[in-house]
């Protein structure tokens, strides 16, 4: 009986938290967080993150059990901010994401970070001893809600991008100040310089981040399009002489917050190589059942036979979604 109540002790929170993540994520897959909440947890986990930086040393030092107790609680609470924001746009990637592609490497880190906050004992045996992991942790927990709201109050998603990995390294301030012992103008003015070189990876890695909340609502590919509400479905599976005879439709509905305007391509690629890169309008944000738009393909290769996919990307080259059929003989 013992045994099992100090299994509980030591394991029950973290599984009860697991599942209700779990249960989250099923069950809000496609939800998109509220601003209010992201930005309420920001500004929280970055006055306590600040505060403590300056406090920790001389609290953890302290031979007063009562301030190493004070020291733990605050370790707790900020863990839980982690666990809080990231379980808060786990649906959002999830929805955005394309699994298989790179964009889905980034879905599964964000997946082990929010795990690793779950799992108290994991937390305390793997992030805590390792401040710079305690640091990533920080910045991933401001650089991935960021990147969610910006788009919510109409920030394109690339844009939206470049300034939430500047400002996720700018709030480290504090933690260089601490760090390299310097004024706060010094450690400013490092953290701008890190968060200019952060920002330009991200860009230029964009295409591994999937474009929240930015997700396909529905997908096919058509024979024709009757008009945007009926399709005239296509089998996933083409013979060369029907496809060359008929042409072929690539058909979306991507969903975007109100007020957002995104440019979007699909791009047709036969084998993995570029056939064509089709220009489409701009998605307007607001409708739930997402801005309807297609591309019609009626010029092929002279041999077809293969398999094609028509990526969605947004103008900045982010994956929204793909598409998939076979042309065989």
């Amino acid at each position: 009986m013992e045994q099992a109540l100090a299994w509980l002790s030591r394991w029950g929170v973290s599984l009860a938290s697991l599942g209700g993540g779990l249960l989250t994520l099923l069950v809000f897959r496609r939800g998109l967080p509220n601003v209010g909440w992201i930005v309420g947890y920001l500004l929280l986990l970055w006055l306590l993150f600040a505060v403590f930086i300056e406090m920790r040393q001389a609290l953890a030092g302290s031979a007063q059990k009562s301030r190493r107790l004070i020291v733990s609680a605050v370790d707790y609470t900020i863990q839980t901010l982690y666990h809080g924001l990231l379980l808060f746009v786990l649906p959002a990637y999830y929805a955005a994401a394309t699994l298989t592609s790179l964009n889905g490497v980034f879905l599964a880190l964000l997946v082990a970070l929010a795990l690793l906050t779950t799992i108290d004992p994991w937390y305390r045996a793997i992030v805590q001893p390792r401040p710079w992991l305690s640091y990533l942790f920080f910045v991933m927990s401001i650089f991935a809600p960021l990147n969610v709201a910006l788009p919510l109050v109409g920030v394109p998603p690339f844009p939206s991008l470049v300034m939430s990995a500047f400002l996720a390294w700018v709030s480290l301030t504090p933690a260089l100040r601490r760090g390299q012992r310097a004024t706060w103008p010094m450690a400013f003015r490092t953290a701008v310089a890190v968060g200019v070189v952060a920002a330009t990876f991200v860009a230029l890695g964009r295409a591994l981040i999937p474009p929240a909340p930015l997700f396909l609502a529905r997908a096919a590919i058509a024979w024709d399009v009757v008009n945007m509400d009926s399709l005239e479905p296509a089998p996933d599976t083409i013979g060369a002489d029907e496809l060359r005879l008929r042409g072929l439709i690539a058909y979306t509905a991507i969903y975007a917050p109100a007020g957002l305007f995104q440019p979007i391509n699909h791009v047709w690629r036969r084998e993995g190589q570029v056939v064509n890169v089709v220009s489409l309008s701009p998605v307007k944000g607001g409708r739930q059942e997402g801005f309807r738009t297609y591309s019609r393909k009626t010029s092929f290769p002279a041999d077809p036979t293969g398999r094609w996919t028509v990526d969605v990307e947004t103008s900045s080259g982010q994956l929204i979604g793909r598409l998939r059929f076979r042309v065989t003989p």
